[in-house]
Formats: structure tokens, C-alpha cells, sequence
């Protein structure tokens, strides 16, 4: 069996570690408890955090102990990793809510429970919320440099952009370190892995536990995920994509996963299933038309991780009585369009207004260059971009959708 690292280098996790061949050692014996925090900012988690969930998941698969770390004392502070500006203070009331929400994705992905490689939650709010301000600096404040701390992207690109960073945002390096340290005391934690953002963090939270602890602590790290055209991972045109059901259904999840990219097909399915990699390499060889089936077993093997295995074959099946057979498996509206019009094209703003997706053709312009309409759930690449018979594809309808809720399809006459 490969080993925790192996399979993650071979699945394309791996980004940075502190050091390799340490970790490689002490992940050679007894369950080691790792950590990946998550500030508790939304009552759910997106597709954005499924790279670290999935780490957890796969590290936990090693025999290892999973320690997912809520931010219901850090997510007062604020990470400024990634933020052109600070982010709206919460109250005590909305993170619990937030923090009750995010726990239900997590029984999805992870054994919970008592045993050596069980995963356990924790809340650094526990300890954090105790702190007494001068004595924690005068034990822990002493051992952060600020030079090195102004020199992190964190930041450091702040500044350079000159866009505001509070005090509040600026401490926020120092009590993830803190952290570190405290799970190392009441777990044994001794990794800690997070997204590529998170580097400098990290790598304090190790220097830390050195310099007040003197204990031996590793860091791993994950690359930045984006679609093969740049595009933040987790976002659309229509929002984030949350992984608990009553923010996107198990359909519009199975839809994200079905119209990934061409290029992202095999890294996702590397990342996002379990599928065998003999499986995967399979998939990912296909051309043409056929690479569709590579975005099913895709959906498919996502849909049925984040909601469960029926839930992914109702998905399917209401896709494929769609777009297959040409019904309205969810009750949609229909347009019939003279085939004639759609042999010649009719430009997609007209047939958005036509459709009553939108009141105006000037709404409708809007309503595309805004990015919120879609032509087979995929974005519209203009306004006056032609819909026409070669958008069937094969199909009996042409699908037309104006955000998440309202759809019409389009049949030739």
C-alpha cells in the first residue's frame, strides 16, 4: 500500500513540506494527529475547501488521525491571506450558526469518533478566547519577528497595494502559530496542512512550537487551485458552490462537476474522487464527445462523496431524461422554435427575451454579460453569440437557463 505521501504526490495534494523525508519517518508508525483549520465565515464550506477536505479524508484512509480545526475564536480576527480588505466582524451568534452548518459537511467526509485514527473537531475558541492579553505576549509575542512577518503575502501584498490591514488582521499569523502549538499539547498534533497561502503561517506555527515548546513539528502544504482558464475554483458565475444541500442541490452540484472544463478533467478526478488512478488515466485519455463520459464518472463519483450515492444517481438521471431523451424530467418550460430560425441562428439575448428569461432584450444583454445566463449550463460567450440547431448536440433541446432557478428548453418546430 503507498504510502500518506505518496498517494498524494501521485494525486496532485502536494505542494510544499517542511521536510519530506521526516514526515515520510514519523507517518511510518503509530496514527499522527494532523490539523487543517477552517474559519467559520458561512454556515457551509465550498468547493474551494474540497482540496483541503479531501486531504483530511485521504490522510485518515493512511490510518492516520484527522483534527479539523474550527475558527470560532480566529474567525474574530480575520485571515488576511488572499483579502484585498478586512472582513465583516461577526458575532458569537452567527459563528456558532456558521460552525453548526460546516460540521454536517464534514460527517460526510470523515470517521468520527474515539479510536486512534478517528477524527476529532476542536474549536480554538477554547483557548483562545481565554487569553489574557500581556502575558501571552510577553510568553509567546517575544518569539515572532515583525520584519518577518511584514515579509509575508499575506502581508506583505497588502501593503503593496496599499489597501488598509488592520492590527487585529495583523495577528492573525501569530494565534494560527499559537494554535499549532496548543493542538500539539492537548493532541499531539504534529502536522499541520493547509493550502499554499497558508505557507508562512504554518512555518511560524513550526518555529513556535521549536522555540517555546521544543517540539519537532512538520508542515505540508497544497497548490492553489484554478480551472485551466484561470478561474478561481469553487466560484461561478452565479456564486459559490457550497457543499451542504439546502445552499446547492445535489442536481446543480452534479452540474458543476459535468461541465468542468476539457483541460481540468483529469486533475479533478484525481483531486475530487477515489476512482482508481488505472480508472482515471482511462478517462482522461478520451476525445471528443466521448471525454463527456469522463465529466460523468466525474459527477458521479463527486456528487456521491459530498451527498451520497443516490442522491448522485437521481442527479444523473434527471440529466440524462433532460438532455438524453429530451424530457422535463423537473417540470420545465418549453419554447418551440420554427427550425428554420434555428437553422439560420437566432442571437442568444433575442432568444433569452423569447424564452421569458429576461423582460427586455436590453435585460437580457445585461443578464449575459453579467454572466448569470447559461446555454446548456454552460456560461454564453456573448450576446449576439448565435444559438442554433448545432447547440442540440445530439439532443432533443436546447437547455436555457437565467441563474440557478429558472430554466426553458428549447425545441425545434
Amino acid at each position: 500500500m503507498p504510502s500518506f505521501l505518496e498517494t498524494i504526490r501521485e494525486r496532485g495534494f502536494l505542494h510544499q513540506c517542511t521536510d519530506v523525508g521526516g514526515l515520510d519517518s514519523l507517518l511510518g508508525g503509530p496514527p499522527v494527529p494532523a490539523y487543517i483549520g477552517f474559519d467559520c465565515t458561512a454556515n457551509s464550506l465550498h468547493v474551494g475547501s474540497l482540496v483541503s477536505i479531501m486531504l483530511l479524508r485521504r490522510y485518515q484512509q493512511a490510518g492516520h488521525k484527522p483534527i479539523v480545526l474550527m475558527g470560532g475564536g480566529t474567525t474574530k480576527v480575520g485571515d488576511p491571506s488572499g483579502k484585498e480588505e478586512s472582513r465583516p466582524l461577526l458575532t458569537d451568534g452567527q459563528i456558532a450558526a456558521n460552525m453548526a452548518g460546516i460540521r454536517r459537511v464534514f460527517e460526510k467526509f470523515l470517521t468520527f469518533g474515539d479510536g486512534p485514527a478517528d477524527a476529532v473537531m476542536a474549536n480554538n475558541a477554547d483557548w483562545l478566547d481565554g487569553l489574557s492579553y500581556i502575558p501571552f505576549l510577553r510568553e509567546y509575542g517575544r518569539h515572532f519577528s515583525v520584519n518577518r512577518m511584514l515579509s509575508m503575502d499575506s502581508v506583505r501584498l497588502r501593503l503593496d497595494r496599499q489597501q488598509p490591514l488592520s492590527f487585529l488582521e495583523f495577528n492573525y499569523a501569530v494565534l494560527q502559530s499559537y494554535d499549532f502549538v496548543e493542538l500539539a499539547r492537548r493532541f499531539r498534533c504534529r502536522l499541520q496542512m493547509g493550502g499554499s497561502d497558508q505557507w508562512g503561517n504554518i512555518v511560524s506555527g513550526i518555529d513556535l512550537g521549536r522555540r517555546a515548546e521544543g517540539v519537532e513539528l512538520f508542515g505540508l502544504t497544497t497548490p492553489l487551485i484554478e480551472t485551466a482558464s484561470g478561474a478561481k475554483m469553487g466560484k461561478t458565475a452565479d456564486g459559490a458552490i457550497w457543499l451542504n444541500a439546502e445552499r446547492v442541490s445535489p442536481y446543480d452540484y452534479w452540474q458543476f462537476w459535468r461541465n468542468t472544463e476539457d483541460g481540468d478533467v483529469g486533475r479533478f478526478l484525481r483531486l475530487f474522487t477515489e476512482l482508481p488512478m488505472e480508472e482515471i488515466a482511462r478517462l482522461e485519455a478520451l476525445e471528443g464527445r466521448e471525454l463527456n463520459d469522463a465529466k460523468k464518472a466525474l459527477a458521479d463519483a463527486a456528487t456521491a462523496l459530498c451527498h451520497g450515492e443516490d442522491a448522485a444517481r437521481k442527479a444523473a438521471e434527471t440529466a440524462r431524461r433532460t438532455f438524453e431523451q429530451g424530457e422535463s424530467a423537473e417540470g420545465l418550460p418549453e419554447l418551440a422554435v420554427p427550425r428554420g430560425e434555428l437553422e439560420a441562428g437566432i442571437p442568444a439575448f433575442a432568444l433569452f427575451r423569447r424564452a421569458g428569461l429576461a423582460d427586455t432584450g436590453g435585460a437580457a444583454r445585461r443578464l449575459i454579460r453579467g454572466g448569470g445566463a447559461r446555454l446548456n449550463d454552460a456560461p454564453v460567450a456573448g450576446e449576439e453569440r448565435l444559438v442554433g440547431l448545432e447547440d442540440l448536440d445530439g439532443q432533443e433541446a436546447i437547455k436555457l437557463s437565467a441563474g440557478r432557478k429558472r430554466h426553458v428548453l428549447v425545441r425545434p418546430a
